[in-house]
């Protein structure tokens, strides 16, 4: 299989080409990112795109589908494909998002905004959780992360050094330090480095809710 990425520079969102072989069958994995990196790859290649694979619906993860689809008259889907050599898995991994999805095909899993490097998802923690835990970490670990976001990583690295999983699986303490979250008093309970630079958050609120937040969102440390 052939892989090309490319990263928006501002959003540091990703978009994908997955290709069989040259001169075969591809699919693009979100459209978030400039698509000429892309659109050369399918020249160079030359691969036929029959798939536009969706991990979630978020602005930064769709921009360009409306010109992949005008262009090669694709077929937009959240679930499993099979075409050309590509046999691809779909794994329903909300949190981030009711949508979320995760693919997986042979050693690659597009993990989209559920599963970073250091980092997941923000939105409910408990949501967030089931989906790292009782999905994705439930995968074959050798298989390569290729996320919503930023750098490639894979399952095995995220289970021994991403902070939220270390947490979840009794590893790690939690930070106890108290702050406020968009004014609600909350406690810290993991914080990790994200994608982005500005770290990611557990959180438990005051109404004894947990959640995943973006440092942006956190006063008082």
């Amino acid at each position: 299989m052939i892989v090309e990425r490319s990263l928006h520079p501002s959003w540091l969102s990703n978009a994908y080409l997955l290709a069989d072989r040259e001169g075969g069958t591809a699919v693009f994995v979100d459209s978030g990112a400039p698509l000429e990196p892309l659109l050369e790859a399918v020249e160079r290649l030359g691969v036929t795109p029959t798939h536009l694979l969706v991990t979630h619906g978020h602005a930064d993860h769709v921009a360009g589908n409306d010109e992949l689809v005008e262009r090669f008259g694709l077929e937009v889907t959240t679930g499993a494909v099979e075409t050309g050599d590509l046999r691809i898995d779909v794994h329903a991994t909300p949190g981030h998002s009711d949508d979320g999805v995760t693919f997986v095909v042979d050693e690659l899993c597009f993990t989209g905004d559920t599963l970073f490097k250091d980092a997941v998802g923000g939105g409910p923690a408990d949501e967030v959780r089931s989906s790292v835990m009782d999905v994705l970490m439930e995968l074959p670990h050798e298989l390569r992360v290729l996320p919503g976001h930023t750098d490639e990583t894979t399952l095995g690295r995220e289970w021994e050094h991403n902070p939220f999983i270390r947490f979840w699986r009794g590893l790690e303490g939690e930070d106890g330090r108290a702050c406020t979250v968009h004014g609600e008093d909350a406690t810290l309970v993991v914080w990790s480095p994200d994608y982005d630079g500005k770290g990611k958050a557990l959180v438990r609120l005051a109404s004894g809710d947990e959640a995943i937040v973006g440092a942006s969102r956190i006063e008082g440390l």
